[in-house]
């Protein structure tokens, strides 16, 4: 897996990112990734939250058609809950891209990311897209410049690429570190690739390739108003793979995206993954493991390392699935702490010194299984999070 390349490591793409003054740093703040085709397949999957930022509710309209030319992203500020008037400077920035690429507005999705409740400086934004459109290239440069531009209170750009042995690849970027439960999930990510493939089948591949991934990852339990992954093929290669080894290779390199959003997620000190086995149906392992990703009990016990198997059983224990707690065990890293209704091993033998934490629950009622990423509590997370708007 290639992290050096991202969104220009296919063919046929073309990308940058500037600072267009949204950031009072001046840091890296608006992104622009296109699609030079020949084709122009689309798909997107967006936030489940009621509460839908205006470039949610205008990426998810123009990508049912199945196609998109270009994506403009921006942060510095989300645009959500600002009203009409928020609909109406997406719908702008839409189409002053699309007048700067000679394409049309609806050929064009939006993202945006950042402080909900303001308003975006659309002089800056517009004549930003002026730059930006300036500064595309396919470059690895460009890529990571586009990455860049994305971020909020990441601390690293986090991109992908893999190529297969036909000679198609997909390659991407994704920003998020806060209001992590992709429950599609602030993340947003941009995948592209030059495999020849249909609108339709991008669309399901999307689907398979972020519920085994993007879905899986639950560091806070929030659910954010922008969370946006939109998938681009340009069919640049000329390959028409299989569907299930396009699928396969999507689902790796947004695998890959999404460890690294747990690894640069705010405050993290562990890395800590929840497998559930032997659940009564796939369902319902995921939502134990997401009920134990969300617990702060067991987030802040596994900050201080400490082996509290207890806060486990707690946490699982009040899941809405089949549970016996006289035949599921409890394992960390690897140590068998609980078994069959009572204590197994001391919890002093499960070493949590490390960064990773690898937590495993069998239920021994099924034959689904299903794995949820998370974090732990830190000091960090809380400081970050209590000043996030001042």
């Amino acid at each position: 897996m290639n992290r050096n390349k991202g969104v220009t490591g296919p063919q046929g793409f073309r990308a940058a990112g500037i600072a267009a003054g949204i950031k009072e740093s001046g840091a890296l703040d608006l992104t622009l990734v296109v699609n030079d085709g020949p084709s122009d397949a689309a798909a997107g999957v967006f936030t489940t939250n009621k509460v839908k930022a205006a470039p949610v509710l205008w990426s998810q309209q123009v990508v049912q058609s199945r196609r998109l030319t270009a994506v403009v992203l921006n942060s510095g500020g989300a645009n959500a809950c600002t009203g009409p008037e928020g609909f109406q400077d997406t719908h702008a920035t839409a189409e002053k891209v699309a007048e700067v690429l000679g394409t049309g507005a609806v050929d064009v999705a939006v993202c945006s990311t950042g402080l909900i409740g303001e308003r975006l400086p659309m002089d800056k934004i517009l004549t930003g897209v002026e730059n930006v459109a300036k500064e595309l290239d396919s470059s690895v440069e460009a890529g990571l410049n586009a990455a860049t531009g994305v971020m909020t209170t990441d601390s690293r750009p986090k991109q992908s690429w893999k190529a297969s042995e036909q000679g198609w690849s997909v390659g991407g970027f994704v920003k998020g570190a806060g209001m992590l439960a992709p429950n599609m999930a602030t993340m947003l990510s941009v995948i592209t690739t030059d495999a020849k493939i249909s609108g339709d089948s991008l669309d399901k591949a999307l689907r398979l390739a972020t519920s085994r991934t993007f879905d899986r990852l639950d560091v806070d339990g929030g659910t954010s108003t922008n969370d946006t992954v939109l998938v681009l093929a340009s069919g640049a290669s000329g390959v028409e793979p299989t569907f299930e080894d396009f699928t396969a290779l999507l689902t790796e390199v947004a695998g890959d995206l999404v460890k690294q959003l747990q690894g640069d997620a705010e405050g993290v000190t562990k890395e800590i993954s929840i497998t559930v086995k032997q659940a009564a149906t796939e369902a319902e392992a995921v939502h134990i493991g997401r009920t134990v990703a969300e617990d702060n009990l067991v987030k802040t016990a596994l900050f201080g390392s400490d082996p509290n198997w207890g806060r486990i059983a707690m946490a699982l224990g009040r899941a809405d699935a089949e549970i016996d707690p006289d035949v599921l065990q409890i394992l960390i890293n690897g140590v068998s702490l609980y078994r069959n209704g009572t204590r197994d091993r001391d919890r002093s033998e499960a070493d949590l010194s490390g960064r990773d934490v690898e937590i495993v629950i069998d239920l021994n009622v099924g034959d689904a299984e299903a794995t949820v990423l998370t974090t732990d509590l830190s000091h960090d997370y809380v400081e970050e999070n209590s000043a996030y708007s001042s």
